[in-house]
């Protein structure tokens, strides 16, 4: 027998769940700038279309993110209670469900890429170009589905080491594809964004054979054949509790940023290739954060589900100290050489003169950015997953999009306009997450009863 607080399971450190995201993150994003700064010797335009392709692919992968953040919270939070069947069912059953989403979402953006791409105002050689890799990239995106699932399971136990050499792997194959489908080596054509795509589906479905190998290799308790058939409305109700809000508030973010999007294409191609560019180089501004977040979101679940909420609490307040100050000393080097890192994707001093204005913006951006990915992530940890997304409706469609266009399009301010409306949403939203976690409102949320089970 197994009470709810027996400590077979050991409870990993903030620092060993930590390090190996915060690699992991860094290279799903250094895949990203690798395809923009190997296309850009291709064409400004190449860049243009994987960005706004690349936007509609992020679209798409919500459905697989709120299952697997579902999963993750779930599964940790039985973990911590001490329901190690439980979790093993809640993984089983993730896994299926992802995967039939991720086959209807596959035929989706295959068929109607077209259409997709008619809601930007591209030109005619992007919308081609965007064409080409959609077709290629949205095919396997069931990988990708299977591929997040796993991951979280993995981390969720305490393995994030695994799921961070699955990838570097995939990156050494992706980075090793793009070099031969782009520039044509060993004999083979040059191939473009057509290699780039074929590139990026050849990794991700390697590296899904790979982390299933890991999964089976390092679960104390293996998943079961019948797990992935056991269609529990009970787990899934509860995957769906955490997972749909989370799905939610990713999706206003993505429309958010579509809608954004829109509004730099209005200004030229020019500031829409200039918004990629230095996108690639924020995102690593924000990798300590994202790393904190996730580790913090899986030991906040451990100590909600072993109802140890003071623990839980003060876990949340530690790490959001230490997210803030990593994410000052990474922002200040990249901003007072932001020249020379907009140098290594272009030449054209336009861009790198306005890029430039753009990241020097991130010293006040980050922080409040960091806010909300650290306090949001232990909210839905906790349980308090509908909170967030409401916030994020009201801020980024009532305060970002309206003054990215005021200030960007009408007031003439351009892209340094839409930077300070993305400031404003981020800030606003940051302290409103702040007081919502001082409140302890979410303490009554938990999704598991502590009980006995046998495994």
């Amino acid at each position: 027998m197994q009470a709810a607080k027996n400590k077979s399971f050991l409870e990993p450190g903030l620092f060993a769940l930590t390090w190996p995201i915060f690699i992991e993150s860094f290279l799903h994003m250094l895949m990203g700038s690798t395809d923009t700064f190997m296309l850009s010797y291709v064409s400004d335009e190449a860049v243009a279309a994987v960005g706004v392709a690349n936007q509609l692919v992020f679209f798409t992968i919500l459905v697989f993110g709120f299952v697997a953040t579902g999963t993750t919270v779930l599964v940790s939070q039985n973990l911590g209670a001490g329901l190690i069947k439980d979790a093993r069912r809640i993984s089983g059953i993730s896994i299926s469900l992802n995967l039939i989403f991720g086959i209807a979402i596959s035929a989706l953006v295959v068929l109607f890429k077209g259409q997709f791409l008619n809601l930007f105002d591209l030109t005619s050689e992007i919308h081609r170009l965007a064409g080409q890799y959609l077709t290629i990239v949205g095919a396997t995106l069931f990988s990708q589905a299977l591929l997040v699932t796993a991951s979280s399971i993995l981390r969720a136990n305490g393995f994030s080491k695994e799921a961070m050499l699955v990838s570097i792997f995939m990156n050494i194959i992706h980075l090793a594809g793009n070099s031969v489908l782009i520039y044509g080596l060993f004999g083979m054509p040059q191939m473009g964004i057509q290699g780039v795509a074929i590139s990026t589906a050849a990794s991700r479905i390697i590296a899904v054979v790979m982390i299933f190998w890991l999964l089976y290799k390092r679960l104390p308790v293996k998943i079961k054949k019948e797990d992935y058939l056991n269609f529990s409305p009970v787990f899934i109700k509860k995957i769906l509790k955490i997972g749909v809000p989370s799905a939610g508030e990713n999706l206003v973010y993505n429309t958010s940023q579509m809608a954004m999007t829109a509004i730099i294409a209005m200004i030229g191609a020019m500031a829409l290739t200039t918004r990629v560019y230095t996108w690639n180089i924020m995102a690593f501004m924000m990798l300590f954060a994202i790393a904190l977040g996730q580790g913090t979101q899986i030991l906040v679940g451990y100590r909600v589900g072993a109802g140890d909420y003071d623990g839980a609490y003060h876990r949340l307040l530690k790490s959001l100290r230490w997210s803030l100050i990593m994410t000052i000393v990474v922002v200040i080097p990249m901003v007072v050489f932001r020249e020379n890192l907009l140098d290594i994707f272009t030449d054209n001093r336009e861009i790198i003169n306005q890029g430039g204005k753009l990241l020097l913006l991130g010293i006040i951006l980050e922080p409040g950015r960091t806010l909300n990915i650290v306090i949001i992530a232990a909210l839905r940890a906790a349980g308090d997953a509908n909170f967030p997304v409401k916030m994020a409706f009201v801020s980024m469609w009532g305060i970002g999009v309206p003054l990215a266009y005021f200030l960007g399009i009408t007031m003439g301010y351009g892209l340094v306009g839409i930077w300070i409306a993305f400031i404003a949403d981020e800030w606003f939203r940051g302290i409103v997450m702040y007081f919502r976690w001082k409140s302890r409102v979410w303490e009554s949320k938990a999704l598991v009863e502590q009980k006995v089970q046998t495994i």
